[in-house]
């Protein structure tokens, strides 16, 4: 008999109380608590306990400012900010922890230099393998006769919210002179982020030949990892997965092992760059105001549904009606009509 039952966090003070369910570390336990009760789901969504969460895994998403839930129809987004932030960070969570992971990399954006462009451009490491047809493929910077200068390339995400849990490199060996000099980096160092003005992008920095480091604030560095000279895909794991806001990498190639014995200097040689992680849109995605400086998160609900159907595909799909049954109590504990699918 439910009426029977006691509560035994409203017998406690408050604090307390706040201090057991923050205890949790899964959206999926915050979403089954906050469809206890309303005394449950108060302390959940008026505390903020899913966005304190994904922030604590997530640091960079402190950044964001504000939540804007997507509609479908013609019904009234909800006024309660706690609400809609609850059901946008522990869906968020989710994604960040169990979308697919897959190569994230859309296009090149820039390279700090070229040495032959359009033959020897950032462009060619996109190519998964060192050869295109019969010929080769990779990206060169221009000689240098310092050792120690870096170059960078920077590349545009497939989504302008993604997590990265890993970047690999494969250095370049030249088959064509002599020993087959393999021309890596001796240590690499990653950046994410995004544009200072998304104006400013329309510019075509590959076919100018421009470097566009200055263009962008990132929000993520990695450590310096050593880099092999190694013909071959080196896997660069992250400590702890990265989110990127905004949609852009950059590796930050430092250091040059390989004198060429034409010219004397000092040249890096990409064959292939690769970025593994989650893709987090349609479900998901940021806009920026320069104006305000302010980020926002854009949530689609049906969206997130959609994908989490298909990363079950017959498995366990209680995440989704978990997620469901939250945007059903919470209809029957508020006076909203608003109705969710």
């Amino acid at each position: 008999n439910m009426e029977n039952q006691i509560d035994f966090l409203q017998r406690l003070i408050p604090v307390m109380a706040l201090k057991i369910l923050t205890h949790l570390d899964d959206s999926a336990d915050l979403i089954r608590a906050s469809a206890v009760s309303r005394h449950w789901q108060n302390i959940v969504v008026s505390n903020g306990l899913s966005k304190q969460l994904c922030i604590k895994r997530f640091p960079q998403l402190a950044s964001i400012t504000r939540v804007d839930e997507v509609s479908h129809d013609n019904s009234e987004p909800s006024h309660n900010s706690g609400e809609r932030e609850h059901r946008a960070y522990a869906s968020l969570f989710r994604a960040l922890t169990a979308f697919p992971q897959t190569s994230c990399i859309a296009n090149p954006v820039s390279a700090s230099s070229t040495d032959n462009y359009p033959e020897e451009s950032i462009m060619n490491t996109l190519d998964p393998g060192d050869k295109s047809l019969r010929w080769t493929s990779y990206w060169s910077s221009k000689g240098s006769d310092d050792s120690e200068t870096p170059e960078t390339l920077i590349y545009k995400l497939k989504a302008n919210l993604c997590v990265i849990t890993e970047i690999n490199l494969h250095p370049f060996q030249a088959y064509f002179q002599l020993d087959f000099p393999i021309y890596s980096s001796k240590y690499v160092r990653f950046r994410m982020g995004h544009p200072k003005s998304w104006k400013e992008l329309d510019h075509d920095f590959m076919e100018a030949q421009e470097c566009a480091d200055d263009k962008f604030i990132w929000t993520y560095t990695s450590p310096i990892f050593p880099v092999a000279r190694e013909n071959g895909l080196q896997r660069f794991k992250l400590s702890e997965p990265a989110v990127c806001i905004g949609g852009f990498l950059q590796a930050e190639l430092l250091g040059r092992v390989q004198e060429q014995a034409a010219d004397g200097k000092y040249y890096i040689c990409m064959a292939h760059v690769q970025a593994i992680g989650r893709q987090l849109s349609p479900a998901f995605s940021v806009e920026f105001s320069e104006l305000s400086n302010s980020v926002s998160l854009k949530y689609d609900d049906a969206e997130f549904g959609l994908a989490m159907r298909n990363v079950s595909s017959g498995h366990d799909s209680s995440l989704v009606h978990l997620v469901d049954k939250f945007s059903t109590s919470t209809i029957s504990l508020t006076t909203s009509s608003r109705e969710f699918t």
